[in-house]
């Protein structure tokens, strides 16, 4: 659940949601609408902290697989989608298995780069790395990302739980700490370190990962993420940013929170696949 935007000149920011939306969550009838065809069938099977299958390939989502991205609210499991980005924690194994059932791919979402007050692991996170707190809600944290040795142990919990809950693919968020005002010194090679760390636990773990947002530093991370999720480069005029990933084949999954879908048409012809939310990241949705 999640979020508002906030950037500085030159990088985009992630979203985030207070406390009260996590407890919208709650289980659901697992009946579902057919999935959509461009949604591949096969699975591999994955456990707790288990390395990858050697010989076992990743799944990638296909480039214009339909997708759905909710945090907040009732999860809603008849969404005509192939492929489903919810949160890591509040979303429950029957709700995962119900989807999976019925053809979804799942994409499991965590902050990688903030610390959030309402998670059940936030004691874990020492004063010490715990940065300013994000733009418009006081209660989420910036982290110092240079901390590896305390980070990237709690990110690989957090994909430890992807993995055994059953998602494909994670999407941690907020990898862009570096152009925002943290409280920490961050610079670009700080957070290209941290960023390459984060998709090797998850490549470790036979999941594909996702570059969120941090445009600016593309070109130097696409060989190392599988895919994109971004947020309004339409609004802020940087879809054409994300071509190393379309012109590597690599699926882009995109969200406008203003306007109509007058943007479809741009972003269809640059490869992405598009959609528009309200800033809640609800159920609702209005696909290209």
């Amino acid at each position: 659940m999640r979020k508002n935007s906030r950037r500085r000149p030159g990088g985009a920011a992630g979203k985030f949601v207070p406390l009260m939306l996590v407890l919208l969550l709650a289980a659901v009838s697992p009946a579902c609408a057919p999935a959509d065809s461009s949604a591949p069938a096969e699975s591999s099977a994955r456990g707790a902290g288990a390395s990858a299958e050697p010989g076992v390939p990743l799944w990638l989502p296909p480039p214009g697989s339909t997708w759905q991205w909710q945090l907040s609210g009732r999860l809603d499991l008849d969404v005509d989608a192939a492929v489903f980005d919810v949160d890591f924690e509040t979303t429950t194994p029957e709700e995962i298995d119900a989807l999976k059932q019925h053809g979804r791919r799942l994409i499991c979402y965590f902050s990688a780069g903030s610390r959030e007050e309402y998670r059940s692991d936030a004691g874990e996170f020492p004063v010490a790395v715990r940065g300013q707190p994000l733009d418009g809600w006081p209660d989420e944290e910036w982290l110092d990302i240079r901390q590896t040795d305390v980070l990237l142990p709690i990110m690989a919990a957090r994909m430890d739980t992807c993995a055994a809950k059953g998602f494909d693919a994670v999407e941690p968020d907020n990898l862009d700490g570096y152009v925002n005002e943290t409280g920490f010194p961050l610079t670009a090679e700080d957070q290209l370190a941290y960023n390459r760390a984060v998709a090797e636990l998850a490549h470790s773990r036979g999941l594909s990962v996702a570059l969120k947002n941090d445009v600016d530093q593309i070109p130097e991370l696409v060989d190392s993420f599988d895919f994109a999720v971004n947020e309004e480069c339409v609004r802020y005029d940087e879809c054409s940013l994300y071509l190393p990933f379309t012109d590597a084949g690599k699926a882009v999954l995109h969200v406008e929170y203003a306007g109509t879908l007058d943007f479809c048409a741009e972003t269809r012809q640059l490869g992405l696949t598009s959609m528009l939310k309200p800033l809640d990241l609800g159920a609702s949705r209005q696909p290209c």
